[in-house]
């Protein structure tokens, strides 16, 4: 079985321990965290794991066998890049680093090393966006038109990342995964209400080729909690909500025929198409026990993760060119073609 060890016992630790000891085909060996509490915490939830204050000491572990991060971003780097160095896998909570540079030396690191690196976007991992995601290749929807999510609740706010890093995050990674294209500009706007505290909403638009746009909203001073994205196709439409307990994706055959302006310019050039609505049947296992599922696999067989690192790296590679148009007060920013590399 696969020994793991967890950097990181604070929001998300708990949970990536939850799903691993829930895992058969691997245990988890060790736990790390600076906090004294967090590993009582920790200890008094899974006894036979082995506990370290410092990180490193479960690095240094020669019977682990991958780790998992779920530290604040600004540390990923440093733990990630000294873990691969010891001959570790690793698995990084969203988003993999702090910066496109990092990402790169982190995925040169584990190639060079025949090493499996994988970023937790586990919204990619979900019954519905796997769904979604089978939609659009088999052609269900037709040519897609537009992605537009919002994403918005009261808190939780971050010390050391804004709202675009915490919560758009999740709809770069699941664009990245449903659609073939790369972004060609991306124009972002937003702002913060509190003093010495990051941008709290924010507005992304993110432009692809033939036309193709995301719309995204993120806000962490919204009275009620939102996760809703519509994806409009020229053949149908999707409502994805994640709140939603039972019919998390309702699919539309809705849409709209424009002429061909070849007959009277006084006549009705749009004809409008309303049908039935449906919801597929999804997987409603827990997205975090298939993910960890999946990085066991491609630790045992060698192939690469769906989030693998250059996935990863597309995603914070967004992020930054959202900064800086943020800056800018929203002007865009025109991208390099992201390589898809895999």
């Amino acid at each position: 079985m696969i020994a793991i060890g967890i950097v990181g016992y604070g929001y998300w630790g708990p949970n990536l321990a939850r799903c691993t000891s829930e895992t058969e085909q691997c245990r988890l060996a060790a736990i790390a965290d600076q906090s004294a509490a967090a590993l009582a915490r920790a200890g008094k939830r899974y006894p036979a794991a082995q506990l370290h204050q410092d990180w490193r000491d479960l690095i240094a572990d020669p019977e682990i066998d991958a780790v998992m991060v779920a530290t604040p971003v600004s540390s990923h780097f440093e733990i990630a890049i000294n873990a691969l160095r010891a001959g570790k896998h690793v698995f990084i909570e969203k988003p993999i680093t702090s910066s496109a540079f990092e990402a790169r030396l982190l995925i040169e690191e584990a190639a060079k090393r025949n090493l499996t690196l994988m970023v937790d976007h586990t919204f990619v991992y979900t019954g519905a966006v796997e769904k979604i995601n089978e939609l659009i290749t088999d052609g269900a929807l037709g040519e897609v038109f537009y992605y537009d999510s919002t994403r918005v609740n009261l808190g939780l706010f971050q010390r050391d990342v804004n709202v675009i890093w915490d919560l758009a995050v999740h709809d770069l990674a699941i664009l990245d995964h449903v659609l073939d294209l790369a972004p060609v500009a991306i124009s972002a706007s937003g702002t913060g209400h509190f003093s010495g505290r990051p941008e709290n909403m924010a507005h992304l638009t993110i432009f692809y080729p033939r036309g193709v746009v995301a719309q995204i909203n993120v806000n962490w001073l919204a009275p009620v909690k939102v996760r809703q994205t519509l994806i409009g196709g020229s053949k149908k439409m999707i409502v994805y909500n994640d709140l939603d307990p039972i019919e998390k994706v309702k699919v539309y055959d809705r849409g709209v025929t424009v002429g061909d302006g070849s007959g009277d310019i006084t006549e009705l050039m749009v004809s409008y198409r309303t049908g039935d609505m449906w919801s597929p049947h999804l997987s409603f296992r827990e997205a975090l026990v298939v993910e960890i599922e999946h990085f066991v696999d491609c630790i045992a067989t060698g192939k690469a993760p769906k989030t693998d690192g250059h996935s990863g790296l597309r995603v914070v590679e967004l992020l930054e060119a959202a900064m800086r148009s943020l800056r800018q007060n929203g002007h865009p920013i025109d991208l390099m073609p992201l390589a898809r590399a895999s």
